[in-house]
């Protein structure tokens, strides 16, 4: 299976780094087809402008001002997010990305009028997101666990009907230890092998 691994961290010697290494070569080692997207990596610009904007409900996967991302995302069948959880969400360069990327006409087709919008990302069966968060889990859900929201609910809704989800999270990373993060490598090889 082809996966889209959307890899966001800034600081390439971060334990998130060490966690993409360990879900990339999970996958691989479970025989599927990675295609790693490195945001900072690739120096992604995730403002969307105001002519971006203004052409937005009109940009078609044709005429797409991100075409290479937008095929790279088409040709997959899963989805595997590495971020760290920061204000409780998505870093800004990955809601930009998901903003600038997953538009009208590439993940979901909006009604001439009142009705649902159509999703387009039906070849997708498989999200996974993988994340580091200093909170502890409690406070991420008393506050609505906005990014695992975004992701698991709202690009799910975009997916095919049978599509799986798995989220991982390693929380209280701002006092975590040697132990407790390699125990979430291996928890994160052990379930993404699984994927």
């Amino acid at each position: 299976m082809r996966v889209l691994l959307v890899y966001c961290h800034p600081v390439p010697e971060s334990f998130t780094a060490a966690v993409c290494a360990t879900a990339k070569m999970a996958l691989e080692a479970a025989g599927h087809d990675v295609d790693l997207i490195d945001l900072h990596g690739e120096r992604f610009d995730p403002v969307m402008q105001a002519e971006e904007r203004r052409a937005y409900h009109d940009i078609g996967a044709a005429d797409h001002p991100l075409a290479g991302h937008v095929a790279r995302l088409k040709a997959a069948r899963a989805l595997v997010f590495v971020y760290p959880t920061w204000w409780y969400g998505l870093p800004a360069m990955l809601k930009g990305w998901l903003d600038r990327v997953i538009t009208p006409g590439v993940g979901f087709d909006l009604p001439d009028g009142p009705g649902p919008i159509r999703p387009l990302l039906t070849h997708i069966e498989k999200i996974a997101i993988v994340s580091t968060c200093g909170a502890p889990r409690w406070l991420l859900f008393w506050v609505g666990d906005p990014g695992r929201r975004t992701i698991l609910r709202g690009i799910r809704a975009l997916c095919g009907r049978r599509c799986r989800t798995l989220w991982l999270a390693h929380y209280l990373m701002d006092s975590s230890t040697p132990q407790s993060r390699a125990a979430f490598l291996e928890k994160v090889d052990k379930r993404l092998k699984r994927f």
